[in-house]
């Protein structure tokens, strides 16, 4: 997420309280109370925190940016998972997940009664260890016998598949500078995922923040670049509440005449493939998640980005993790992580 995060403690005349302190940009920042640090690790790659929070419930932040929370989760998941898998027109039998560590996006693909195998390749196997003993929701999935987990480089793993897939979802980190998706944005990256696709294949990818202002870093270049990969994309997105910002996805199909559904369709293919019932998602939530703004249509339109080897993504530093920010202090003041600065 594009943002920068540090905890403020505040002393009270009774008890004291630390808040989670987001400086969105400069000027705008927004904070929320922390109640407890539930646990934390440090891997290879990342700092993992879950934490307890005053609005958001339990919540998952690597990094020092909330990834997911109890209170919204399924939002960002179903929107991210089930408009590929429904727009599929048989219904998938084989699914890639790059990324997708903490077994969320896993477990809404594995509702898809089609569903035969999933891989789920994450890099960062600790963290994988660490969201299966310390969110409980997503069991289920890591138990299920069609998930084929892999601890390993998506793109290495993509590469040397020898079978093709029906769905390919990214769920990424953003393209962070020094993280481990670091050129998984990239034109070449999406011309090979392309080529593991079966016929009506359809690639779908998490494209970080939408709003007004931050749509133009990630979503807008990464839109452009698979444009000139797939004969049909689009942009799509939601609100995420514990994210504070309107949220990206771009889905890219191999053949176009999956790219439209009709909100009767979506229902009916809801009922007929999905097990359980989706909580956000339904024919008219799925059609409304793809009316974008005349503004941002024409921010799109102007896009000329194409993002390569050569010419990545605007990347971003890493932050520190929460729990780095949290010893309490004799001073009032704030602890600051050192600002993330956009680079080019």
């Amino acid at each position: 997420r594009l943002s920068k995060l540090q905890i403020r403690i505040r002393f009270c005349p009774v008890t004291m309280s630390k808040w989670i302190v987001e400086d969105l940009e400069e000027g705008l920042r927004y904070s929320y109370k922390l109640n407890k640090i539930l646990s934390t690790t440090q891997s290879k790659f990342q700092q993992v925190d879950v934490c307890d929070t005053e609005p958001f419930g339990r919540v998952l932040i690597i990094d020092g940016l909330i990834q997911s929370s109890q209170l919204d989760e399924h939002i960002y998941h179903e929107c991210l998972v089930h408009p590929a898998m429904l727009a599929h027109a048989t219904g998938p039998k084989r699914v890639f997940i790059g990324g997708g560590g903490e077994g969320s996006t896993a477990r809404e693909v594995l509702r898809h009664k089609s569903v035969e195998k999933c891989v789920m390749v994450d890099i960062d196997g600790d963290v994988v260890d660490f969201c299966k003993a310390h969110l409980p929701e997503n069991a289920e999935a890591f138990a299920d016998p069609r998930l084929d987990l892999v601890i390993d480089d998506c793109k290495v793993q993509l590469e040397k598949a020898t079978e093709k897939f029906d769905v390919i979802i990214m769920d990424l980190d953003d393209p962070l500078e020094g993280g481990p998706c670091y050129w998984l944005y990239c034109k070449e990256f999406y011309e090979m995922c392309k080529s593991k696709l079966n016929p009506g294949g359809i690639l779908v990818t998490q494209a970080s923040g939408a709003g007004i202002k931050q749509h133009k870093a990630v979503l807008s270049p990464v839109l452009n670049t698979l444009k000139q990969v797939f004969p049909a994309c689009k942009a799509y997105k939601e609100a995420i509440y514990s994210f504070a910002d309107q949220w990206g996805f771009v889905i890219a199909h191999s053949d176009p005449n999956t790219a439209s559904v009709s909100v009767e369709e979506v229902d009916k293919r809801i009922a007929a493939r999905i097990k359980g019932e989706l909580k956000f998602l339904d024919g008219e939530s799925y059609t409304g998640a793809f009316c974008l703004s005349k503004e941002l249509r024409k921010s799109f339109q102007a896009e000329t980005r194409v993002l390569s080897k050569d010419s990545p993504a605007v990347f971003l530093q890493h932050m520190e993790g929460v729990s780095k920010y949290t010893k309490e202090s004799d001073a009032s003041e704030s602890t600051d992580a050192s600002k993330r600065q956009r680079v080019a």
